[in-house]
């Protein structure tokens, strides 16, 4: 129910927000000093996820304990980080609970806890938490993003207090697992882990391949568990909330001119169907004669050249501005997706229109996107050693954090670091 209620929440406000009734309210609220409108216009959200769910723990610590070492008990679990790992435990309860729901086949999943030091390479957490927590977490970024844009908040100080407990929830989605992850900032793991990442990306399934070997036969099990007519209808039917985006942006572009005619939602699907034609010309690479390859290389820089050329003349015969590109992968991104993900409901019927291979090529597409932009960051922070330093002292005791240092450092680098 938090998630749900997060979910109306920025949806809401996003709405408000695309559609100007946002601004109209507010001004209208200022002009006729009407504080109700106004209140309920500035709701923040910064303490329900938070502060509510908090509170029968902190009674119970009172209860036991008293006033005083309840609130030193729970300081210090804020120190530990322990809310961005109960903020992600809860999308993890969220997911799968809401799976069963709609698609039902409950069953028990065996933990498999291993040695509490062992570090987890990125494709295995990719693997595990793509579905459940990354493309939420990278949704409700794009939604506060938009929000940011083309909200009506006066101050940056009233955006912060309104976002800031959904940007939290966000941000614990995306990285909880590389903050707890032992030596989850270590930049020769990161490298690895990168490698690692990569060949399992493009590396081909088949018979006998598994999962954690092959992009291809784990997207495959991704979709196992979508067998009943009614999960994949409800599913449908949850994906088109991915259309508001694209819906909401193409009418605040400066290409648009403040127009609201159905024309312009239109142009934005031929645009759309333009990108994926130019996405299939540029990663079609049939094996064959060295002729052909020749061409389709010359066919390809051709295509690039026009349209660069035709990007340029639009921007300066007409009203796009560089801003509405930016704001265009805000609307068709996720367009892309819900496309994407209501042809992985319906995978009979696109196999049936020979679609299928053109559909797992764009899937592979969104992951590894999806993957860049969550290890782009582990990246750049893996780049300075003292925050390495910090998670160790952060996970484990301070004795065997300086036993962890200097075994690496007796260890030293492998031969081709």
């Amino acid at each position: 129910m938090t998630v749900l209620t997060v979910y109306a929440f920025l949806y809401g406000k996003a709405y408000l927000a695309l559609s100007g009734i946002g601004a109209q309210l507010e001004s209208r609220a200022q002009i006729t000093s009407n504080a109700a409108l106004q209140s309920a216009l500035e709701t923040q959200f910064l303490f329900q996820i938070g502060i509510f769910t908090a509170i029968p723990m902190i009674m119970g610590f009172i209860l036991e304990q008293g006033p005083l070492k309840a609130v030193v008990n729970f300081v210090t679990m804020q120190l530990q980080l322990a809310s961005i790992f109960f903020t992600f435990s809860l999308g993890t309860r969220t997911h799968y609970f809401g799976r069963t729901l709609l698609h039902g086949g409950a069953k028990y999943r065996a933990t498999g806890r291993g040695f509490v030091v062992e570090h987890i390479k990125f494709a295995e957490i990719y693997r595990l938490f793509a579905r459940s927590h990354f493309v939420k977490g990278l949704e409700i970024v794009i939604l506060l993003l938009i929000y940011m844009v083309y909200g009506y908040e006066d101050s940056t100080v009233g955006y912060i207090l309104m976002s800031f407990s959904s940007w939290f929830l966000a941000i614990s989605w995306l990285y909880a697992p590389f903050i707890f992850n032992p030596s989850g900032f270590e930049w020769q793991k990161t490298v690895e882990d990168f490698g690692d990442w990569t060949n399992w990306l493009l590396y081909k399934g088949g018979v006998g391949v598994k999962g954690e070997e092959s992009w291809e036969t784990w997207w495959d099990e991704e979709q196992s568990h979508m067998q009943t007519l009614r999960g994949k209808f409800l599913e449908t039917l949850l994906s088109l909330r991915f259309l508001f985006f694209q819906y909401g942006v193409v009418y605040r572009l400066h290409a648009a001119d403040s127009s609201t005619s159905l024309r312009v939602y239109g142009v934005s699907w031929v645009v759309l169907i333009a990108i994926v034609l130019l996405f299939k010309i540029f990663t079609f690479s049939q094996k064959t004669s060295v002729n052909f390859q020749m061409f389709l290389r010359l066919f390809q820089g051709t295509v690039f050249v026009l349209l660069l050329a035709a990007l340029a003349l639009l921007i300066v015969l007409t009203a796009l501005s560089f801003g509405d590109i930016f704001a265009s992968l805000l609307a068709l991104i996720p367009t892309g997706w819900a496309i994407l993900s209501i042809a992985i409901t319906w995978k009979p019927v696109v196999k049936r229109l020979w679609l299928w291979k053109s559909i797992r090529t764009i899937a592979r597409f969104y992951d590894a996107a999806m993957g860049m932009v969550v290890f782009f960051p582990i990246a750049i922070l893996s780049w300075f050693p003292f925050v390495s330093t910090f998670q160790n002292r952060l996970l484990f005791n301070q004795a065997f954090s300086r036993g962890l240092e200097i075994s690496q450092i007796l260890s030293g680098k492998p031969a081709d670091a």
